[in-house]
């Protein structure tokens, strides 16, 4: 039961109240990738970079089990690059540069070797991209998991209500929420938003944690609440990779069992945002990551008698 990543890969410079970095590993397909890594070894990544990308990053990713035949390296260009710079209250951010480069001609290719995926998370891409995707599956997989974002719904609505419809779980943030359903309610926004085809909803809310949906129940995972926060970029993506790991890990696709899938995905989030880019990810032991899920399991777990 092999899991299908697609999503970029790409370079960041990060600058945050604790620091500033120069070009390091970045992209969504990389760290949910190798969230995904700590719970299934049976991932196949598709995506494209530059020849500027080095070749040590592409063995690492292949030590933590990520087969990168899908990975295309496009000869005399330049990976994806974004920059940022994050507020003190580490939620908002202002974009310093984005170069697209190798992403503008981006077509996915999916290996004949992948094409037994059973799982299927689309990092955030064009809509026409991730619809390109699934349509080149010769068999749908058992979960379809598909994370967006708001220039998406500025630029490309049409495509994105199409893919929408295409996929079992939507994972967006709460402005992205409120911006695609036009309710500040999220509640109301999720109900709205299932109406356009996903059976589930993932709404994250950063250090809030984040809330699922199906069209009948709804659980709430809280964020753990940590001393410092280094760097929040990819968070999300490591929440998605951890959340679909787990559930490709255990081949159950239950409410009840993504209500566990969010607590490893948080878990995983958590251990993203402490260290810059993918550093703190890229090196955890098992032991470190049972330990933080049994944190989040005691963060909710609470004794009460009722008088």
């Amino acid at each position: 039961m092999s899991l299908l990543v697609v999503g970029t890969v790409a370079f960041d410079a990060i600058e945050t109240p604790f620091g500033k970095t120069d070009k390091i590993i970045g992209g969504a397909a990389t760290y949910a990738s190798l969230a995904a890594s700590y719970f299934t070894q049976d991932i196949n990544l598709v995506s494209v970079v530059g020849d500027d990308f080095p070749q040590a990053t592409i063995d690492q990713l292949n030590e933590h089990g990520i087969r990168t035949e899908g990975l295309q390296i496009k000869k005399g260009e330049k990976s994806f690059f974004w920059a940022g710079r994050y507020h003190n209250d580490m939620n908002t951010r202002d974009t310093l540069a984005t170069e697209l480069n190798v992403l503008m001609t981006f077509e996915p290719v999916i290996p004949e070797s992948y094409q037994d995926c059973t799982f299927l998370m689309l990092g955030n891409l064009m809509p026409s991209i991730q619809m390109k995707v699934m349509q080149s599956l010769r068999e749908h997989p058992k979960l379809i998991v598909m994370d967006t974002m708001n220039f998406w719904m500025e630029t490309a609505m049409d495509d994105l209500m199409k893919a929408i419809a295409m996929v079992d779980v939507l994972t967006i943030n709460d402005a992205e929420a409120r911006q695609l359903s036009n309710e500040y309610s999220l509640v109301k926004a999720a109900q709205k938003i299932l109406k356009m085809g996903p059976k589930y909803l993932i709404i994250k809310k950063g250090e809030h944690g984040a809330l699922l949906f199906n069209k009948e129940q709804v659980f709430f995972a809280p964020a753990l609440p940590l001393e410092d926060v280094f760097d929040p970029t990819g968070a999300g993506d490591t929440f998605a990779g951890g959340f679909i790991g787990y559930l490709a890990r255990t081949k159950d696709v239950s409410f009840e069992n993504m209500k566990r899938g969010i607590i490893f995905g948080s878990a995983m989030a958590s251990f993203c945002v402490e260290k810059f880019g993918t550093e703190r990810i890229i090196n955890l032991d098992q032991e470190e990551v049972e330990s933080r899920v049994q944190e989040f399991v005691d963060l909710v777990q609470f004794d009460i008698t009722l008088v």
